[in-house]
């Protein structure tokens, strides 16, 4: 991944576009061993950039519109980590199953995960949040076959200019309606009861433990 500081610091540099990944766990979100060969990974877009109301496409991976609103994303330097929110319009949904195409409301989408695990709601999913450049977009976007804020640039396949990828974990659900259902995201090293380190450090691993004056 290439931050494109070059490129952000332009008098007018491209759009920064956000685009989602929610993976799902094989044996906690999923059936074990995935009998029904579903993703394991949903790949989606909230339409506000660009007035893109259809897919996007990054990197040769399509991410789908879905209606979703997020909040809280903001950092600071002072006080405790963000615990961003993601709110999803329970009117749509996501395509659960490629093969049927079919849109699910979050709601259902939920009741598949919770039959895999009881009460569940998608905690220790984990949701990635990706912030490329219109400029690294995929030819594939755009009518004429070329990405206009990148024509010196071959962008068939897209480009890795992006911001660094923001890492969550859902935490809990917070919100569950007939119109949204919306989730309380924290940072992938704020889990609650996570031990660190991880791993003990021992003199076999790292010779100079325990000499430092």
């Amino acid at each position: 991944m290439a931050i494109p500081f070059e490129e952000l610091n332009k008098i007018n540099p491209s759009h920064i576009i956000e685009l989602f990944e929610l993976e799902l766990i094989v044996g906690k979100h999923i059936a074990t061993g995935n009998p029904q060969g579903l993703p394991t990974i949903y790949r989606f877009h909230a339409g506000a950039n660009l007035n893109s109301f259809s897919e996007l496409i990054y990197r040769q991976n399509s991410y789908q519109r879905v209606a979703v609103e997020t909040q809280g994303f903001e950092k600071n330097s002072t006080g405790s980590l963000s615990r961003p929110t993601i709110t999803f319009s329970n009117l749509g949904g996501i395509v659960r199953n490629p093969s049927t195409g079919i849109a699910r409301t979050m709601s259902d989408f939920l009741a598949n995960v919770n039959k895999v695990t009881p009460h569940n709601d998608l905690l220790g999913a984990k949701l990635t949040r990706k912030m490329p450049l219109a400029s690294a977009l995929d030819d594939g976007n755009f009518i004429t076959a070329s990405n206009p804020f990148n024509p010196n640039v071959d962008t068939s396949n897209g480009t890795d200019d992006r911001l660094r990828d923001e890492i969550f974990v859902i935490d809990r659900k917070a919100i569950e309606n007939r119109r949204v259902v919306q989730f309380e995201l924290t940072q992938a090293h704020d889990l609650e009861n996570k031990l660190i380190p991880q791993r003990v450090v021992t003199r076999d691993i790292f010779p100079a433990v325990g000499t430092f004056a």
